[in-house]
């Protein structure tokens, strides 16, 4: 694991002390898939499932849609970690759920650069 998996691994494991912490959600699963496979390859499997996981749909509940995978899979400290196919699913995903997700860090130029994942909509 390099240095920047290392740090998306941390993130990982800080989004599951955040999400029971402010969100009152206990990611377990989430968590043991995070310590059994790293953080990337956790995140690429959630994201790739064609379905939200569950761990998605409470933090949605929640108005918290900022502790999921998808919303850090957008951040620009992370996003060189996966493919354009990942980060367009993770932004695709969070959108319909009404997440606003203003731009796309880098590699694509269909997006404006800058900004990643600003604010939940309330719609």
């Amino acid at each position: 694991m390099n240095e920047r998996e290392g740090a998306f691994h941390g993130a990982m494991l800080d989004i599951c002390r955040r999400a029971s912490k402010d969100a009152g959600y206990r990611a377990g699963y989430f968590l043991q898939m995070v310590e059994d496979v790293g953080g990337v390859a956790a995140a690429i499997r959630l994201i790739g499932n064609a379905r939200p996981s569950e761990g998605f749909t409470a933090l949605w509940e929640r108005g918290r849609l900022d502790l999921t995978v998808e919303a850090a899979v957008l951040d620009p400290r992370f996003s060189s970690l996966f493919s354009d196919d990942d980060l367009d699913a993770a932004r695709d995903r969070l959108r319909q759920c009404g997440f606003r997700v203003d731009a796309r860090p880098g590699r694509s130029k269909r997006y404006r650069q800058g900004a990643w994942c600003t604010s939940f909509v309330s719609t």
